[in-house]
């Protein structure tokens, strides 16, 4: 059977994983410890040959109706890797990806994400987490697009989808600081922790770490202590960005949440096109398990205790870090 969290959000997990359906946000009791997330769900379906077509062929949404054993077998294979929190596939749950499929099916394939993710928690036979993804509504990357009045409505589906099966509530690959206020607002007082996931602009250089709307992370992470965030993290950006925004992060929030990182192996010239959101970037190569361990590296030693990737990082990367950091 389906089995959806306890009453209280939570599973019986190991240490750092508290009774309230949360992980422990009190750095000082994980010192040392690194937490470790799972890869990136769209890049890995696509490797193993499921289907994908346009709108939805960037992403994996297709894969929830058309091809569930791989959804369900990927989720295992980060599992077996070493991760102790996945995500649900819910990403591409929005009307750019399933267009007119949005309004008819947007819960039911919220809750096959969710199912999906937690049957193989189950089914793996370990402490494993399952966080609900929250995603960017109007598009990755793209603050210009977000209808804050619009909003409330795209995300009900995808949050009635996922609460029976996810113990945690992730907004990731957020472009700016509205993007989070709204998923704050909009998520039930159900005692689950809320995840705060930003993406960082790399286009060009600056001189201090910026969201892809110009805001800082500073200010980001002023916002995330003042929503109650459990954690802060950064994704679906370049690598070399990352330690940066960790360092700033953890000046300002302490010991106060839990940080973590995982960027993406996308081309940086692709990743921040207009069109990132219709056309597959190219992948690149020095971002191999090894290369990427390297990185995650340094993002522990700036404040980061939680690690994991985004898109292009599979399986094998993350067997790489649950080795050297879990």
């Amino acid at each position: 059977m389906d089995r959806g969290p306890n009453v209280d959000g939570g599973l019986n997990m190991d240490p750092g994983l508290n009774v309230d359906g949360g992980l422990n946000t009190d750095r000082r009791q994980n010192a040392g410890r690194v937490l470790i997330l799972d890869g990136g769900m769209g890049r890995e379906l696509l490797r193993r040959g499921a289907p994908f077509r346009q709108p939805e062929w960037e992403w994996s949404a297709l894969a929830l109706t058309e091809a569930p054993d791989a959804v369900r077998d990927a989720h295992l294979d980060f599992i077996r890797a070493g991760a102790e929190v996945i995500t649900a596939n819910s990403y591409a749950v929005v009307p750019f990806h399933i267009g007119d499929r949005f309004e008819l099916e947007a819960q039911t394939l919220a809750a096959t994400a969710g199912r999906l993710a937690r049957e193989a928690a189950t089914q793996s036979g370990r402490d494993v987490k399952v966080a609900g993804s929250l995603p960017p509504l109007f598009g990755s990357y793209r603050p210009d697009l977000f209808e804050a009045a619009r909003a409330p409505m795209l995300a009900a589906p995808l949050v009635a989808g996922l609460a029976p099966y996810v113990d945690i509530w992730l907004a990731e690959t957020i472009s700016s600081l509205a993007e989070a206020r709204t998923w704050r607002e909009v998520l039930p007082n159900d005692g689950k922790p809320f995840w705060l996931s930003f993406t960082l602009d790399d286009a060009v250089p600056h001189e201090v770490p910026v969201l892809r709307s110009g805001e800082t992370v500073a200010e980001a992470a002023r916002l995330a202590l003042d929503l109650g965030a459990a954690a802060l993290l950064f994704n679906c950006s370049a690598p070399e960005i990352m330690e940066a925004a960790v360092r700033v992060a953890r000046d300002i929030c302490g010991d106060r949440l839990r940080l973590g990182v995982y960027a993406n192996a996308l081309v940086t010239e692709d990743n921040n096109s207009d069109d990132a959101n219709g056309e597959l970037s190219g992948v690149r190569e020095d971002t191999q398990p090894e290369a990427y361990l390297r990185w995650a590296q340094t993002w522990v030693a700036a404040g980061a205790d939680m690690v994991g990737g985004c898109c292009g990082i599979g399986p094998e990367h993350i067997r790489e870090l649950a080795q050297h950091l879990g």
